[in-house]
């Protein structure tokens, strides 16, 4: 009976201890990126560069992701306001699958960028990579990064303690209660292993 009071108690401590981590690390990500996300144009300040990170284009249905067009809705807000010079678009290709190419593709056709001022980053297999590409392949350290709300936290907490002088431009999310309830719960683990890589210096590169 004692060994089974033990291991609860055991177990229940853990529990606090993960508990309290995840807390800290959110803190922490909260803290560092606390008043450099932007809902509105008319606030945010101009940068050199805006950074859309990828998605896929479309749901596994088929239909358009909404996700996509959002973010693609607020890179073509930011350049059409004069916010920004050139536009980055990052994400991930593979033999089929193109993502950068679907970005610029809907930005210059739907949203009418100029072709002229998108550049492709084709290795942004990550939010980490698309993150450190930006500063290190393509020596953008001031930007604006796009992507939903939940999303900019994590990737401006990469940019800041990767000394970059980057903003968030949230995208609209959407408005559906188990999507939210599911990006969020995600992120807040996501987090949590951005503060733990950091903190132990592992390189996900």
């Amino acid at each position: 009976m004692k060994i089974i009071k033990n291991i609860f108690k055991f177990i229940f401590l853990s529990s606090e201890v993960v508990i309290l981590l995840m807390c800290i690390c959110n803190a922490w990500v909260f803290g560092l990126t606390n008043g450099r996300t932007y809902t509105k144009i008319s606030k945010i300040p101009p940068r050199e560069v805006a950074l859309v990170l990828g998605t896929s284009p479309r749901m596994r249905s088929g239909i358009s992701n909404p996700y996509f067009t959002k973010r693609m809705d607020a890179a073509a807000l930011l350049y059409h306001h004069g916010k920004i010079k050139t536009i980055i678009v990052s994400g991930e290709k593979s033999k089929g699958y193109d993502e950068p190419a679907a970005m610029k593709n809907y930005l210059i056709y739907q949203e009418g960028v100029p072709e002229h001022i998108i550049v492709e980053d084709p290795k942004g297999f990550n939010t980490y990579k698309s993150i450190l590409r930006c500063k290190n392949t393509y020596k953008k350290k001031n930007v604006i990064i796009v992507s939903q709300g939940f999303h900019n936290l994590r990737a401006l907490f990469f940019a800041r303690n990767n000394s970059m002088n980057a903003l968030g431009f949230d995208a609209q999310d959407v408005n559906k209660p188990e999507s939210f309830y599911r990006n969020q719960s995600r992120e807040i683990l996501a987090r949590v292993v951005a503060v733990v890589y950091f903190t132990l210096g592992i390189s996900r590169d």
